[in-house]
């Protein structure tokens, strides 16, 4: 269909003139400021997890080269904090332009001249990290451990696991891709890039921000973690000796049959959710942010949410009050090898305890209506330690 054909017309493909609720007013858009940096040292916890959702996202993750030892993970991590503070702050990790031109540049320089765009790096440490290599076996986090197999894993083992993850943020793109390539760059004597996911969208609604959407259409996060005393229960870590302040991160890439999904009658499709599409409000409300009554019963008896919808599994009332931070960003990574759009999820939950998420991923993997659409592919859980002070460097109470 010719281009010209949808600007006259204005009608094919059902593209009638929209309704308001369609399309948001100025004042729904949320602006960037590109030149805004957030602190890197002498923080209360972490950055990239409380911080406003930024727009793109860049998950890497890394195992040790073999036969590294102890002191070539403290210096990594030494290295790493400190580039990452001037990273941060909108400054590159070392010279571009060397004063000896046939000297290789410290930093790529494909930043230059670009603000900091709110970059956040957030540094996780793998299970494996405390196993003999390293000598750092008493010093593992009280809970982490790998995560068990779980209902509707279909994990690939190239997509899965690792020594360290760096979850790295900001709302311009190629200052997020400056930050993990130059951190990358810096490593590669001692590491092996393991597997890695790009993501772009917005983690969670948040300053005024609408409700961002994932890939099948719906609005992703209405009832996430976002007052600073649920943070306090549910994310950070309290009395856990040097990982007081700090949290544990679950990282899952979420492969949707998106080409299937858009088969399906809009109708269903609020079924598996439990909410409508457009407005995001649950099937016993009228707004988004109404909560769901999920006794609420049809004329004909039947549950108006069923129980097996993804926000009936998923909701705090039906899970003893838990929740857990998401930060998910759409991915894309072409066409598969079906020929049919590779595309999903890059799930990033934030909790201190990871048991949460294994109980709730339990009852979802089990019986959501959703599973019938979606594939957990790729698979990593990290302990994130608290920020350091100036002049320190992260997790460096390992090697005390």
């Amino acid at each position: 269909m010719a281009v010209g054909a949808l600007a006259a017309g204005g009608t094919a493909w059902g593209l009638e003139a929209a309704s308001g609720s369609d399309s948001p007013t100025a004042s729904d858009r949320d602006l960037v400021d590109l030149t805004k940096s957030h602190a890197f040292y002498d923080q209360p916890h972490p950055p990239g997890i409380q911080t406003p959702p930024q727009r793109h996202c860049i998950v890497m993750t890394f195992d040790m080269s073999e036969g590294t030892v102890g002191s070539d993970l403290q210096t990594l991590l030494a290295r790493w904090s400190a580039a990452i503070s001037r990273l941060m702050a909108g400054q590159p990790v070392g010279q571009v332009q060397p004063t000896r031109t046939e000297a290789i540049g410290q930093d790529t320089g494909e930043a230059s001249g670009l603000d900091p765009a709110s970059l956040t790096v957030t540094v996780g440490l793998g299970p494996g990290l405390f196993d003999k290599r390293f000598g750092l076996a008493t010093k593992r986090p009280a809970l982490l451990r790998p995560l068990p197999v779980l209902p509707s894993d279909a994990l690939v083992t190239s997509q899965s696991g690792g020594d360290l993850s760096l979850q790295v943020c900001s709302d311009d793109p190629q200052v997020t891709y400056h930050a993990v390539r130059n951190l990358a760059r810096m490593a590669r004597d001692t590491v092996q890039t393991r597997w890695t996911v790009i993501g772009f969208g917005r983690a969670s609604a948040g300053g005024g921000q609408q409700t961002p959407r994932n890939l099948l259409g719906f609005k992703d996060g209405t009832r996430n973690v976002r007052e600073p005393e649920e943070f306090d229960r549910f994310v950070w870590l309290k009395d856990a000796g040097w990982m007081t302040g700090g949290t544990y991160q679950v990282v899952r890439k979420i492969e949707m049959d998106i080409e299937i999904w858009d088969a399906d009658r809009v109708s269903d499709q609020e079924h598996i959710f439990g909410r409508t599409k457009l407005e995001g409000a649950p099937l016993t409300g009228r707004t988004e942010m109404d909560t769901p009554n999920f006794s609420a019963q049809a004329k004909d008896g039947t549950p108006v949410i069923d129980p097996t919808a993804h926000i009936a599994l998923a909701a705090a009332e039906n899970n003893q009050g838990v929740k857990i931070l998401r930060r998910g960003y759409n991915y894309t990574d072409g066409i598969n090898q079906f020929g049919q759009l590779d595309a999903g999820l890059l799930f990033i939950a934030y909790v201190n305890d990871p048991q949460h998420f294994i109980t709730l991923q339990r009852r979802l993997g089990a019986s959501d209506l959703l599973n019938e659409y979606i594939s957990h592919v790729g698979s990593g859980i990290f302990a994130v330690p608290p920020t350091p002070a100036t002049g320190h460097y992260i997790g460096e109470q390992l090697f005390a």
